[in-house]
Formats: structure tokens, C-alpha cells, sequence
């Protein structure tokens, strides 16, 4: 065996991960130390190997030294203990973990560590910047080197109403709109899509071409009323902060006392009350952002908030992917996985940068030009009809050229940056790239 990844716990991050190992081709093994739980992981269909976590001669016959990857989700103690007993067999293969207390994370780096993810954090950014609170300015939710993409509201602006051929972006700013987000579904730009004032426009460009767009709109549809954050706890706490950082205010809605004093900024009180959630300024929030880890009650929360606010922007986490869509059927504009953006971020690591989560079900991914597309056109390689990806980028020599010209052909040795969902990202690895 070699450049397996070896996993030590089956939770939502890493039943997501394997998903993703098992499309890039990548082995795995989840190291089991009971036979019960064995059993069932095996006839569920996952590749289990039996063996306690502390035992350093089941990594060894697990060819640790030659693995991919070790990545541990399991809690912060056994993070410690696995990555240390690694570490004393390797010095070489990366070890993933997660965190649960910050605390931790300078624990697990002595254990040995390559790097530590704190989801709660990393799930609050996010989370933060889909809000389009402030004004019409592109918020960037990613980079790939000079690459930039960008979100943005067009509400209150001339765009309403119009084309993506009449509002002419690439033809006048050098930015390419890849897809627009109409209430959490993604539609891949076309030159006929007319965009609504609660459409998101995902934005395409280098930096010089997003400051002109910036320049020129923002000062549409600016607003000082604070959004609306429901629930303090790490996550609500980690969107409070960076709110704050993009110069936005809000209002923390907590009904947990000792949490609710935590900051200046709490309504103390249950979402599921008119009363609370009228003293934090539902009315008028431009968003709200719901951040309790019971997938249950956010359904119920996006309901109650929709049905209060029809045009209200409403972003949710979610813990379990399948509630996904019904959140989406609920109301919620943006939902943000707490798994995906785990496994998302280890393959990242794995894979060295190659793929970017944008929000949920929408991907940023890098690859070397196929053998199948090389010499073809963007234009005529059927890419977008095919799988419903875009290209956005080609790097070539260490040169990015962003939105390249559709008539030109695709070089060798080249890699192409593409947009896509994640189903879309399926479909051209299955389409153009062979095993």
C-alpha cells in the first residue's frame, strides 16, 4: 500500500471526506477498535481495518510510513494521543486534525500535527461572509492565486431587472459572472439569465477588475442596521467577529444566560419568541444567520424567520448533509455544512490548494488539462452543457490568464481552473478525465 489516507473516526467530517477520497481516487482505511462497530461500518460499505488507536504496531501494518495522509476526528484526546503515536513511526506523512477547544490546537501541534482545523472558526467566517449587510461591494469568498472569487447582493442597484448580456460586466469591468444563487440553488450564468433583486451574483476576476466594480456600486443598497446572529455559541461567536472585522454591527440572539453574557451585543431570550427576536431588530435586519448545531430547529427557525421576513437574507448551518435541501425548501438562502467544510478543507490540504468551497454544493477546483482536452476550444469541448462547470482560469507556466478567451485551444502541460457543483464536478472527472 501507499499513499492511502488512514482515518480514525466515522463522523459526518470524515463519512463526507471518504466521498471525497473515493472521487479523486484516493484509498482510505478506517481504523475500528471495536468488532461491533466494525461489522456495521463494513456493511454499510466502508473499508475497515480493526485495531485500537493507540497501538503503534497497527499502524505499522497499516504502512503508515508510506500513507497520504492520517487525519483524526475523533476528540481532542485521542486527537493527541493517535497524532503522537504516529509522529513516533513518521516523521514524514501529514496528520490532520480537528479541534474542538482552541485550547487544543497548541497541544496537538506538539503531539505532531501538520495542521489542526478548528471548524467552529472556520464555519463562522463562512458563514459571515454571505452576508451582504453593508452595502453592493463584492465580498471575495475565495482566491486561487491572482484569481479572486466574489459574491455579491444587487439589491437596490441598476441591475435589477436586466441580462447578464444587458448589465455587460465582462464586456465593461473584465469580470465574468460564473452563476447566480436565487434562494440556495446556483444556476450557471448564461448571457439570457435575468437576475432578481435577491439574486447573489458569483463573481469571477482579478483584483484591479473587482476594485472597479466596487468603485462603481458601492454605494448601492448600504444599510446600518445590524444583522441578526441566532445562537452564541462558537460558531455564533466566531460569524460575530468576523461581522465585526468587515466593519458590520449585529445582534446576538441566546437563550443560554451564561453564554448571553458573554457579550454587550445579546438579546438574552429563545429565537422561537416574536418578543426576542423583534429586540434584536428582525424587522429591519438586513440577514439573519442561524447557527445552532440542531439541524431540527434551524429548519424551524428559517420557517418562522421567512415567514416574518419574505425578503430577509437567511444563512444556516447545517450538521447533517441531508437536511440540506430542506433548509433550502425552507427559506434559508445559503446553508453552510459543518461536514463539508471539514472535508473540504483536508482534502484541500491533500490535495495542495486544488479545491475551494464556495458555499454548499459549489466548488472551485484545479486540474491538469485532460488528454481528452487538449487542442479543443473551450467553446466546443461541451464542458458547460456536459457537466455544468465553467472554466475561469488556465495556469500555464506559472502564468494565470483569468476568464480565457473561449476560441483559443487548451493547452499541454497546462492546469484549468473550474466552477461547478459538486455533482457538476463528478460529471467531468467521469467525462473527461480517466482513471
Amino acid at each position: 500500500m501507499s499513499r492511502h489516507v488512514l482515518l480514525t473516526n466515522y463522523d459526518e467530517v470524515s463519512s463526507t471526506l471518504i466521498n471525497k477520497l473515493q472521487q479523486y481516487h484516493y484509498p482510505y482505511f478506517l481504523l475500528v477498535p471495536t468488532l461491533g462497530e466494525a461489522l456495521r461500518l463494513h456493511d454499510s460499505g466502508v473499508k475497515v481495518v480493526l485495531g485500537d488507536l493507540d497501538n503503534p504496531e497497527v499502524y505499522r501494518n497499516l504502512q503508515v510510513e508510506r500513507a497520504a495522509m492520517v487525519a483524526t476526528t475523533a476528540s481532542d484526546p485521542v486527537n493527541t494521543h493517535v497524532a503522537f503515536t504516529v509522529r513516533e513511526l513518521t516523521a514524514d506523512v501529514p496528520i490532520i486534525a480537528t479541534a474542538d477547544d482552541p485550547a487544543s490546537v497548541d497541544i496537538l501541534e506538539l503531539a505532531g500535527c501538520s495542521f489542526v482545523l478548528e471548524i467552529p472558526e472556520m464555519l463562522g467566517q463562512s458563514l459571515a461572509r454571505r452576508t451582504h449587510g453593508s452595502d453592493a461591494r463584492a465580498q471575495v469568498v475565495g482566491r486561487y492565486g491572482d484569481l479572486l472569487i466574489a459574491e455579491t447582493t444587487i439589491a437596490g442597484t441598476p441591475m435589477v431587472g436586466k441580462t447578464l448580456l444587458d448589465i455587460g460586466l465582462r464586456r465593461e469591468l473584465g469580470i465574468t459572472v460564473v452563476g447566480v444563487w436565487d434562494r440556495g440553488k446556483f444556476k450557471t450564468a448564461r448571457p439570457e439569465t435575468t437576475v432578481a433583486a435577491n439574486s447573489v451574483l458569483v463573481l469571477a476576476a482579478g483584483q484591479g477588475a473587482l476594485d472597479r466594480y466596487n468603485e462603481q456600486y458601492r454605494d448601492h443598497g448600504a444599510s446600518d442596521v445590524p444583522t441578526v446572529i441566532i445562537g452564541g455559541g462558537r460558531v455564533g461567536r466566531a460569524t460575530a467577529r468576523a461581522l465585526t472585522e468587515r466593519g458590520l454591527t449585529y445582534r446576538i440572539v441566546e437563550q443560554d444566560p451564561e453564554l448571553a453574557r458573554e457579550s454587550d451585543a445579546c438579546v438574552e431570550g429563545s429565537a422561537a419568541e416574536l418578543s426576542v427576536l423583534k429586540e434584536a431588530g428582525i424587522e429591519r435586519a438586513p440577514a439573519v444567520i442561524i447557527t445552532t448545531h440542531d439541524d431540527d430547529m434551524n429548519v424551524y427557525l428559517t420557517i418562522y424567520c421567512r415567514r416574518l421576513r419574505p425578503d430577509i437574507q437567511i444563512i444556516s448551518r447545517v450538521a447533517i448533509e441531508r437536511n440540506i435541501s430542506t433548509l433550502h425548501r425552507a427559506g434559508a438562502d445559503f446553508v453552510m455544512s459543518y461536514a463539508s467544510l471539514g472535508a473540504n478543507a483536508t482534502m484541500n490540504f491533500l490535495e495542495h490548494g486544488q479545491t475551494l468551497m464556495v458555499a454548499e454544493g459549489l466548488d472551485v477546483f484545479k486540474i491538469k488539462v485532460p488528454p481528452s482536452l487538449v487542442g479543443k476550444a473551450i467553446a466546443e469541448s461541451g464542458i458547460r452543457r456536459k457537466t455544468e462547470c465553467t472554466i475561469i482560469a488556465i495556469e500555464e507556466a506559472g502564468t494565470m490568464r483569468i476568464n480565457p478567451d473561449p476560441t483559443q485551444p487548451l493547452p499541454t502541460n497546462a492546469e484549468i481552473i473550474l466552477i461547478g457543483s459538486a455533482e457538476g464536478e463528478s460529471r467531468f472527472l467521469s467525462t473527461f478525465v480517466s482513471d
